[in-house]
């Protein structure tokens, strides 16, 4: 195996740099994915039958506390990436443990909003606007679920194996799909929530 330690750790192999270009190709799919949805959201938000509008059930704070939630995780997670790269692996563990806490506490929020909508009506039957605002968070809450089970794999194994080529791989693509879950957000945040608010 040929390494060029010219390269940040995570690209020092070929195999390595060939895993984050099918990362990248991956989450073309789930752009498409998302576009998709978002799409749906976008035909059916003012077909609320006998149900709620958006404007009626979004609450402000919630969606505030979960925005800086996952917006500050985007920040700690490169602050990881950063630590990575400059060999700290005790900083590397902290910023991703400081991440997964902040993704927890989204989730933690999204279960409370999820409740919410439920308590005042807003159910996957209630109507085609209630049905694809649900898919479409709920989609991005499985996401972040994942994400959040998957950064805590790969934290133990930078707990058991330190920092090394394929730990350094590991973590920069999780980066990866974690700063696009908050891409998703900011959309999310923008066009669903604050739109359907106004």
């Amino acid at each position: 195996m040929k390494v060029d330690n010219s390269l940040p750790l995570e690209y020092s192999t070929e195999e390595n740099s060939l895993k984050i270009l099918g990362f990248w190709i991956f989450l073309g799919a789930e752009i498409m994915l998302f576009a998709t949805l978002f799409a749906s959201y976008f035909t059916l938000v003012n077909r609320t039958g006998n149900g709620p509008t958006g404007a009626e059930i979004f609450e402000i704070t919630p969606v505030l506390i979960e925005t800086i939630l996952l917006l500050t995780s985007s920040f700690t997670i490169g602050l990881g990436i950063h630590a990575m790269r400059i060999g700290n692996k005790k900083a590397t563990m902290a910023f991703f443990f400081i991440t997964l806490l902040l993704g927890a506490g989204f989730l933690g929020f999204e279960i409370f909003e999820f409740v919410h909508y439920v308590h005042v009506g807003a159910t996957l039957q209630t109507s085609a606007f209630t049905a694809i605002l649900l898919t479409t968070l709920g989609t991005h809450g499985l996401h972040v679920t994942f994400g959040f089970f998957w950064g805590l794999f790969i934290l133990l194994q930078i707990k058991k194996r330190g920092l090394t080529r394929e730990t350094a791989n590991k973590s920069f693509i999780f980066s990866l799909y974690w700063h696009f879950l908050d891409v998703v957000w900011i959309f999310i945040f923008s066009f669903i929530y604050l739109k359907g608010m106004m």
